[in-house]
């Protein structure tokens, strides 16, 4: 498998994402989590929009904009830059930066982003029903060792699991 790059080990991996939660407590009193961030860009893109929309007094972004406050101007926005940033980064680095969508031989590329596409946008609704994503449900339950955090993330994999049997094809 000469020209092949390696990916980082799991279970280093897992270790050091346990320690990046663990900092984020210590440091700003809250865990890790990405729905809130986008959220936040979503409220400014309707401030951009539709101003008045915005700040009128029962909106759901209006809370984003009370006191004056700009909601970009947030640690979970940064965290999400720097994700991207980061990710960006180590492409670069281990020569994985290109363009190309993975998919089964048995369907398209259309297909599959189509296919992708619904699934972020049910996963999205999902966090926003939940109250937050997975990362802040699970992950940072699981730090604090919540009982809700291990019963989310045993849904999650379960879950994953039986959709991963259902929809195998676009994947095998």
């Amino acid at each position: 498998m000469e020209g092949t790059k390696k990916y980082m080990n799991s279970y280093l991996a897992g270790v050091l994402l346990g320690i990046v939660i663990l900092f984020s407590f210590y440091l700003t009193r809250e865990g890790l989590g990405a729905s809130g961030a986008f959220k936040r860009v979503g409220a400014e893109i309707v401030n951009v929009v539709a101003p008045s929309h915005t700040h009128a007094a029962d909106t759901y972004s209006s809370k984003y904009f009370k006191d004056g406050k700009n909601p970009l101007k947030n640690r979970l926005v940064f965290m999400i830059l720097g994700v991207f940033i980061g990710g960006f980064i180590s492409g670069a680095i281990a020569g994985r930066l290109k363009l190309k969508v993975e998919h089964s031989p048995k369907i398209t590329s259309k297909k599959r982003l189509v296919a992708a596409l619904i699934g972020g946008a049910l996963f999205g609704i999902g966090a926003s029903f939940g109250r937050g994503c997975t990362s802040g449900a699970g992950l940072d339950g699981m730090a604090v060792l919540a009982t809700s955090g291990f019963v989310v993330v045993a849904a999650i994999f379960g879950s994953g699991y039986i959709f991963a049997w259902l929809f195998r094809k676009l994947w095998i």
